[in-house]
């Protein structure tokens, strides 16, 4: 059962889509501002940083954090839709062969009534 949208709030399709959008970038915050405290775990242990170095490194390691981050992502979104898409074909060919099924299973019960009517008539007759 599907409730209706209350007036002036987005339809539901939209609504799921901000939610993943703020989710998105909640989740990406949280892993910019885990990757900087690692950097500045970092830099507290080479304490020979300038302060300059020490931001520079900062800034180098967050970007290939958020880089690497990212490709992991990607790739765990392109396996998701390779998967979707096996997924998706298999359960085709298991409705189409579930549909056979019952379309043989039809007609056989179909042609057994007519022969068991054809008989009785027969024999009634």
């Amino acid at each position: 059962m599907t409730s209706p949208n209350r007036p002036g709030a987005p339809p539901s399709d939209q609504r799921g889509s901000i939610a993943t959008d703020v989710e998105g970038y909640l989740i990406a915050h949280a892993e910019r501002e885990q990757a900087q405290r690692e950097a500045e775990g970092l830099c507290a242990r080479l304490p020979w940083l300038t302060t300059g170095q020490a931001e520079d490194l900062t800034r180098h390691y967050t970007e290939q954090r958020l880089g690497l981050t990212r490709q992991a992502l990607q790739a765990t979104a392109d396996q998701a839709k390779r998967l979707r898409g096996e997924y998706e074909a298999h359960y085709r060919a298991l409705r189409r062969t579930l549909l056979q099924r019952h379309v043989v299973i039809a007609c056989v019960l179909l042609g057994s009534i007519t022969a068991v009517n054809t008989l009785m008539w027969l024999t009634a007759r």
